[in-house]
């Protein structure tokens, strides 16, 4: 078996033991994990051992203790039968992060606007300079980025690591399906959405901020929904 690393991961108490990929199994992993969240590789595509080996320029066994671990990421579906395809993206899945996140960002928004952090504001403001820009230049994927920093700036600044991991995992876990929401569109609702937050948080109105981020949580979460009854084959679950 390829070479693993034990780590300790504190998760409060007691503490989570797990292993942890490395060499040739950890670039596959890293490498085809970023492969499927861009969408490369399409929700249900057959996965061809094979062709891994020579995209990654490994053995056969790498490949296989990759997919492994992908598997239990939830990004990959390893079927004795069949083979490996891509994960469809389960809407429950999809529901059950959002609600998280609409429980840890709203309260996190409504801290920020009690508080009114002149630091955050100022950064909360460029990131929103920035937006704009990438939105002015079509750049989707820097305005994606930029998203992503946005909602990381509410919970990390608090200074709640544990909060702050939970939140980014449930980021993470949508990521692949907000990447089929990136269009004109919603990328402007995004914007209109985000600068709704902030307002609130520079006013110092608590409530408008929760109510601000669960109406931008919302709408993504619908128009994923709407999304996987036009395009069925892309999901798991309804």
């Amino acid at each position: 078996m390829g070479a693993t690393e034990e780590t300790g991961l504190t998760v409060g108490s007691p503490v989570v033991r797990m292993t942890r990929p490395s060499g040739a199994t950890a670039r596959v992993v890293d490498g085809l994990r970023r492969a499927i969240v861009n969408l490369e590789f399409e929700p249900g595509a057959k996965l061809d051992k094979a062709e891994l080996t020579r995209r990654f320029g490994v053995s056969r066994f790498p490949v296989a203790e990759a997919l492994n671990r992908l598997k239990e990421e939830g990004l990959v579906d390893i079927r004795p039968q069949s083979g490996s395809i891509v994960s469809r993206i389960r809407l429950a899945d999809a529901r059950e992060n959002m609600f998280l996140r609409r429980a840890l960002e709203g309260e996190a928004v409504a801290y920020h606007a009690q508080h009114r952090s002149k630091e955050l504001l100022s950064a909360l403001r460029l990131n929103m300079g920035q937006q704009k820009v990438a939105i002015a230049g079509d750049e989707r994927a820097q305005f994606h980025r930029l998203d992503l920093e946005l909602h990381d700036l509410f919970v990390s600044v608090i200074g709640y690591p544990r909060a702050r991991a939970v939140a980014e995992g449930a980021r993470l876990s949508l990521d692949r399906a907000r990447r089929l929401l990136i269009t004109p569109r919603r990328i402007a609702l995004t914007f209109r959405e985000h600068a709704a937050i902030v307002a609130a948080i520079a006013a110092g109105d608590a409530l408008a901020a929760r109510k601000a981020m669960s109406a931008h949580l919302d709408s993504v979460i619908g128009e994923l929904e709407d999304f996987a009854r036009e395009y069925p084959a892309l999901f798991d679950g309804n």
